[in-house]
């Protein structure tokens, strides 16, 4: 099939790159969109910025279909998959692995295939190096032979870096359970850490929750895809699942450490306030004494006794150890 592009529309903004794929796991980049979509001798993968308004002109030049076109350029995505007449719709999250960049704040990829052509479309300022990563493959030539195949890739190296965060997170929280047992004096560090986990597990477990849903429409679809590729897309698929249960695990992992947490800041703030206590009582009765012979008023006994404080202090001394034994009777120590 022969596609069409008006001339002009500048594909400097809309087109990332654009790959003519050999079907033998090799590719040659190319310039704008090619002119064929013909499926024999290879596929078509263009890849554009789906937040640039040169990109819904470029695909309404290809005469592309207007959902499709919607739902590549749309501004929020949630993962979803949906067959159209001439192709398969699916969108994607992966964990934002960029340096300096959150992983939970997950960057959305938008997929149109059929059995010549792929488009994929991302915003400008977020990269997912899943798909630098499948570019990478292409120039050693050991890249997808299909458009099947290539959404199986995407999903594995998705999945591959669903892991490795997985992995930090449950890394961490091991890290919080060792500091509560060693060094848990540090209450605000450990507080602050267990929030961060908890709200990249509640973000993350957001999308990938509906990613593994339309993984399994996809697989169970079967459209342009081989029984390997299905194979494999069910196989990540599995992971996923696997990594959303783990995401639920590390949420109540988080929950209970800091429960525990709570529990043990009590625990010492009790202690003090019963060490207090113990002092307190103590101390009053003879701060009561000292009050009381402290008066500077006439008839005070004592006032022209010589040995009089040496006795008030033997007197008040008597009086702590025995309230001191008391207390060690009473075994409130």
């Amino acid at each position: 099939m022969t596609q069409t592009l008006d001339p002009a529309i500048s594909t400097n903004r809309a087109v990332i790159w654009s790959y003519r794929l050999d079907g033998a796991g090799g590719g040659k980049q190319q310039d704008g969109y090619p002119a064929t979509q013909s499926s024999e001798n290879g596929f078509n993968w263009l890849h554009l910025r789906s937040d640039d308004s040169e990109s819904i002109k470029y695909m309404r030049g290809m005469n592309l279909n207007p959902k499709m076109i919607e739902a590549l350029s749309a501004n929020e995505t949630r993962p979803r998959m949906q067959l159209l007449e001439d192709g398969v719709l699916i969108n994607l999250r992966g964990v934002n692995t960029n340096p300096g960049a959150d992983p939970e704040d997950m960057v959305s990829i938008r997929l149109w295939f059929n059995d010549s052509i792929i488009i994929s479309a991302r915003k400008r300022e977020r990269k997912l190096l899943s798909i630098e990563d499948l570019r990478e493959l292409i120039e050693e030539g050991k890249g997808p032979r299909s458009p099947g195949q290539f959404v199986a890739l995407l999903v594995e190296k998705l999945a591959n870096r669903i892991n490795d965060v997985v992995d930090s997170i449950d890394d961490e929280l091991t890290g919080v359970e060792t500091g509560l047992d060693e060094k848990w004096e540090s209450v605000r560090h450990i507080q602050q850490k267990l929030s961060t986990i908890r709200k990249q597990t509640a973000i993350i477990r957001r999308y990938l929750a509906p990613q593994r849903e339309a993984l399994a429409e996809l697989y169970r679809s079967a459209k342009y895809l081989t029984e390997d590729d299905c194979h494999t897309i069910r196989y990540q698929n599995d992971r996923i699942i696997h990594y959303v249960e783990d995401l639920d695990l590390a949420r109540e992992r988080a929950l209970v450490l800091h429960g525990e947490l709570q529990n043990r800041i009590a625990e010492q703030q009790n202690s003090r306030t019963y060490l207090l206590s113990i002092v307190a009582t103590i101390f009053l009765p003879l701060s009561f004494l000292t009050g009381v012979f402290g008066m500077n008023v006439a008839g005070m006994p004592g006032l022209e006794n010589p040995d009089a404080f040496s006795i008030l202090s033997a007197g008040m001394a008597f009086l702590g150890a025995l309230l001191v034994g008391y207390i060690w009777w009473k075994k409130w120590l």
